[in-house]
């Protein structure tokens, strides 16, 4: 069975112990990261500790980090959680038993993926390249679903927790629809939505970051592509069906041929019972597909290490990672402003005296601290190979020897 994408803590969570103490500033931090990252591995079971090889760093990254793109996450100062106290995410079964909730999921999604379009990868991603790049990280598990980390470094291996809202799936057959061909079938079945969104474009209610500017212009953004315009006529938004299923409806489990129905413009019709497209992601209340679940616990066997940045781990799903390196003893560092569920747990033994090589915490935004980790991290990398370059100078009469 998959793993289930539990409902996560909506409360704000305690605030951190900075581990070690230097931490608390950016060169602290910094002195800190540097050596969690470069440490040598303690584990004998770790590949790079019996080939000689750069520890291998596996990171794991949530909302927080996307914010410097412009999108919103759920528990930073700004997030979602802190300010709509009302908001309440969809659900996978409501998502499929329910039409109207389809239509509100699109409508808001309609609107909302503009913004998700034009984010662009930030410093942090740019950052989490560089390190590859280094020979520190092998490999990204996210539970974000911007697709900014495939964008920002697509020869690093990047394993996307809950999916991706650059396409659509099936629920039926599962085929995947673009989400830009899927937009574009959405404005063409809502003329009077279309209308709206360039209205709302041309506002500029969705270039600002400051949710009370956007509050102030009738709009709520909430984490991926969630865009709420209270009062909105919701139930008039139409969503099409599946082509695949349209043209070839599939057979249910029962031996009958499944009801896929369109109107005359080839909006689907609540009496349809497949051909239902969703967002590929893993909505709350679903379960992660197993082959994600193996696939993410791989990444955190074959690590040496564990960096945590810019999410809570408020969701089972990640935080059940940051628990399996504890549970393998493997250094854990996270980098989060506010709380982290369970952290105490995650560095209860760690020896007081220890100055990062086996564990941190730190308080402070990725797109800061990565870029500066990057900058020390290049710069010793330079210094230590010109340290190791071979001279091919004599002394004698200056002539190179080779």
């Amino acid at each position: 069975m998959g793993l289930s994408m539990r409902i996560p803590y909506t409360h704000v969570l305690a605030a951190p112990t900075i581990i070690p103490g230097r931490a608390t500033t950016l060169s602290g931090a910094l002195e800190t990261l540097h050596e969690f990252l470069v440490a040598p591995s303690s584990s004998s079971s770790s590949s790079s500790s019996s080939s000689g090889a750069r520890p291998s760093t596996a990171i794991l990254t949530g909302a927080g980090i996307s914010v410097a793109s412009g999108l919103t996450d759920y528990r930073g100062t700004r997030g979602t959680y802190r300010i709509n106290k009302t908001f309440r995410p969809t659900y996978h079964h409501e998502f499929l038993q329910s039409h109207e909730a389809r239509k509100r999921y699109w409508a808001r999604s309609f609107v909302g993926w503009t913004t998700l379009t034009k984010a662009k990868p930030n410093a942090t991603h740019l950052a989490i390249k560089h390190l590859h790049d280094l020979g520190l990280v092998q490999s990204v598990i996210t539970q974000n679903v911007d697709s900014l980390h495939s964008r920002a470094h697509p020869s690093l291996p990047t394993l996307e927790l809950h999916g991706y809202l650059r396409a659509s799936v099936c629920a039926s057959c599962h085929e995947e629809l673009p989400r830009d061909e899927l937009q574009n079938e959405l404005a063409r079945l809502n003329p009077a939505w279309a209308v709206f969104l360039q209205d709302i474009l041309a506002s500029g209610a969705l270039d600002t970051d400051d949710p009370d500017r956007r509050r102030a212009k009738g709009v709520e953004t909430n984490p991926d592509g969630d865009v709420d315009l209270p009062g909105a006529p919701y139930t008039t938004f139409r969503y099409p069906a599946c082509p695949k299923c349209l043209a070839n409806p599939p057979i249910t489990a029962s031996g009958d041929r499944a009801i896929v129905e369109v109107d005359s413009d080839g909006a689907l019709v609540a009496t349809s019972t497949a051909g239902i497209l969703k967002p590929a992601v893993v909505l709350f209340g679903a379960s992660i597909h197993p082959s994600v679940k193996a696939a993410a616990e791989k990444v955190i066997d074959n690590a040496d290490r564990l960096l945590v940045l810019g999410t809570s781990l408020a969701t089972y799903s990640a935080w059940r990672l940051a628990k399996q390196a504890k549970d393998q003893k493997k250094p854990i560092a996270i980098v989060n402003l506010g709380g982290v569920r369970g952290e105490d747990a995650l560095f209860a033994d760690i020896d007081p005296n220890q100055t990062g090589s086996l564990g941190a915490r730190v308080e402070m935004s990725t797109d800061e601290l990565l870029p500066a980790l990057v900058e020390r991290l290049q710069r010793t990398s330079s210094a230590q190979t010109a340290h190791e370059a071979p001279n091919h100078t004599t002394g004698v009469h200056g002539a190179s020897a080779f």
